[in-house]
């Protein structure tokens, strides 16, 4: 058996699952691209272990692992994507930014001043917020 086809249509999963994961801004789609790119690790470790012949097949023992983290992978991957879109209703990557940092010194969407975002302590605009204790004088 040769080798060189094997891999080149591994080269080949693994670059349209690349290219999936960067192009891509469904959440399910980039998983399955995920997946392709494993299965390209998987056809790479049995073919190499069939053309070493190794005897203790260490490659098909890989791919066994390979194929229970991918299961695991796919169940909480899907448990996340089902929950962020029980919350946002969108599973649109480049929707789903809340938690990205953000430059600080642009002004923030409540800031009309524009002297930079607001920022939310126990203080009000003139002194301390009815009910909290200013620690900075109790002594």
């Amino acid at each position: 058996m040769h080798v060189v086809y094997p891999v080149i249509v591994s080269a080949l999963l693994f670059s349209i699952g690349v290219y999936g994961v960067l192009a891509r801004r469904n959440a399910i789609l980039v998983l399955m691209s995920v997946e392709l790119m494993l299965n390209a690790v998987n056809l790479n470790l049995v073919v190499f272990d069939i053309w070493l012949r190794d005897q203790l097949h260490g490659g098909q023992v890989l791919t066994l692992f390979v194929i229970v983290i991918a299961a695991a992978e796919v169940g909480l991957g899907l448990a996340i994507v089902l929950s962020v879109f029980r919350n946002r209703r969108t599973i649109d990557i480049d929707r789903l930014r809340d938690l990205a940092e953000r430059d600080l010194t642009s002004p923030g969407p409540a800031d009309p001043t524009g002297s930079g975002p607001i920022v939310s302590t126990a203080f009000g605009p003139t002194g301390p917020a009815p009910g909290s204790t200013d620690r900075s004088e109790a002594g």
